[in-house]
């Protein structure tokens, strides 16, 4: 089973750089949540950054980020401290919420077949309702796109 745009997305927990993260705590606000690669590469740093450097705007609608990859919390936590990011990030090496979000594609890195995640977004509102997907995400400007659907939210 995979989300729908329209429909609320199962309730899910994953450990995060601030302890257990549960989707049920995130009802009241809307959440976008974005899956990246992997920490410490230079496009989830730069779109990492992007997204730190709005986070007072998404805030300002009521609005929570959450980033999403499958390193290790250890990992998180240095990435984290490095960016000074102000939102936590979920763990997810199992793949539970990559398999969720079908985020997990078969891709070419250095012409090598490789599978991982496919850049991706996720905004729910504060009913927990999937309102937009972004897919195959290109880092410039999507900051700006994502604040938009937010703020259109109300």
């Amino acid at each position: 089973m995979t989300v729908e745009v329209g429909r609320v997305v199962p309730d899910f927990s994953a450990a995060s750089t601030g302890g257990e993260f549960h989707l049920s705590d995130a009802r009241g606000s809307a959440l976008l949540i974005y899956f990246y690669p992997k920490d410490h590469t230079s496009g989830c740093t730069a779109e990492s950054k992007d997204f730190a450097a709005a986070y007072s705007r998404f805030v300002d609608h009521r609005a929570r980020i959450l980033g999403v990859s499958r390193d290790s919390i250890k990992s998180h936590t240095s990435f984290k401290e490095k960016l000074n990011l102000p939102f936590e990030l979920l763990s997810d090496p199992e793949e539970r919420l990559c398999t969720l979000f079908g985020v997990i594609k078969n891709k070419t890195m250095y012409g090598r077949p490789v599978r991982g995640i496919e850049r991706s977004t996720f905004l729910l509102d504060a009913k927990g309702v999937l309102r937009r997907e972004w897919r195959g995400v290109k880092v410039p400007g999507h900051v700006d796109e994502a604040l938009a659907a937010v703020r259109s939210l109300g």
